[in-house]
């Protein structure tokens, strides 16, 4: 008796977690907008099109973006918001001023257009404006296309102390990641598609800097779950006391493709972060980055599924905590 009522507990605990994590997800749907502004997910990709001819870095900073703002608070463009004299804002908290300032423009830009429709004016919240371009710009960079839910309201409290802790680092192993995958509610599954977010975008030098120099605090040594011949690209590309604001690609293959091509180079040992890295060498996560290095549209199925689930994460659906914001970056 005592051993089915500990499993009950466990179990009321964990579905208190999943409530906690998206307590109000069931309310988004598709096609959310079809009376309160029909054209809303093309003047978004119009307005994101236009954005990603003027400069690539729109797509993995916009990509990051939404991951960054759903971990923290949930998917509600808390991190948008800037800092005051009062209040310190996510977006300054260290772990948050690498976001480029592209994926921030793409959404003031995204928003402006859909606010210049008279109907749609301050009916489409920027949680959901960050969500269609965050589709869009994968799409663009080759990426699957998907439905995106839609219904977000923006939040109402941006703090750079609610950041700590809740952002994936370089240097995590597999038990760590799960851990705060599983606290958003995703699985390892969504977890390790999640990751391949890192077939886009750049890394400056300091975030890896560990694996390619003094590793273990071994005088010339490099980390030995790094391919050697790519070690050494790194360091010639990264050398020692390098200009902190040098920046390289995460994916050495091709990094303005969102491919499959992510696991290929995990199998390789070519994955920058220890954080990439580990995926291939785990035993329990290498079966699902085999799969995937060999079958992209497996890879493009698993991807959807995940992202649409982390867009779900600590969604605000009611005006008790959230609200439509007319400057995305600033709080009505």
């Amino acid at each position: 008796m005592a051993k089915l009522n500990l499993e009950l507990l466990l179990l009321i605990s964990v579905c208190t977690t999943c409530l906690l994590v998206q307590p109000s997800s069931a309310q988004l749907r598709q096609n959310y907008y079809s009376k309160i502004c029909p054209n809303v997910e093309s003047i978004v990709r119009n307005a994101v099109t236009k954005k990603f001819q003027q400069t690539f870095v729109t797509v993995p900073g916009t990509l990051r973006l939404f991951f960054h703002d759903c971990f923290v608070n949930g998917c509600d463009a808390s991190v948008i918001v800037a800092s005051t004299a009062s209040n310190k804002a996510e977006k300054d908290n260290s772990d948050n001023l690498s976001l480029a300032g592209d994926g921030f423009d793409t959404v003031i830009k995204a928003k402006a257009a859909v606010d210049a429709v008279t109907q749609c004016r301050n009916k489409v919240s920027c949680a959901d404006i960050l969500t269609m371009a965050t589709r869009d710009v994968i799409s663009l960079a080759g990426g699957p296309s998907y439905a995106v839910e839609l219904g977000r309201l923006d939040g109402l409290v941006s703090t750079a102390a609610s950041v700590n802790g809740k952002l994936p680092q370089p240097s995590f192993n597999l038990n760590q990641l799960n851990s705060l995958f599983a606290a958003n509610g995703l699985s390892q599954t969504d977890m390790i598609a999640l990751s391949a977010a890192h077939t886009l975008g750049f890394s400056h030098c300091n975030r890896f800097s560990n694996r390619i120099y003094d590793f273990g605090g071994r005088k010339g040594a490099i980390d030995p779950s790094l391919n050697k011949t790519y070690a050494t690209q790194l360091q010639g590309m990264c050398p020692r006391n390098v200009d902190p604001d040098v920046a390289i690609n995460m994916d050495p293959i091709t990094p303005r493709t969102f491919d499959n091509i992510y696991f290929r180079n995990l199998q390789q040992r070519m994955g920058l972060f220890t954080s990439d890295q580990i995926l291939a060498d785990d035993s329990r996560s290498r079966p699902t980055v085999d799969t995937w290095a060999a079958n992209s549209n497996a890879f493009n199925t698993a991807f959807i599924a995940a992202i649409t689930r982390l867009g779900r994460v600590g969604v605000k659906t009611n005006t008790a905590q959230g609200n439509i914001r007319r400057d995305c970056s600033v709080f009505n």
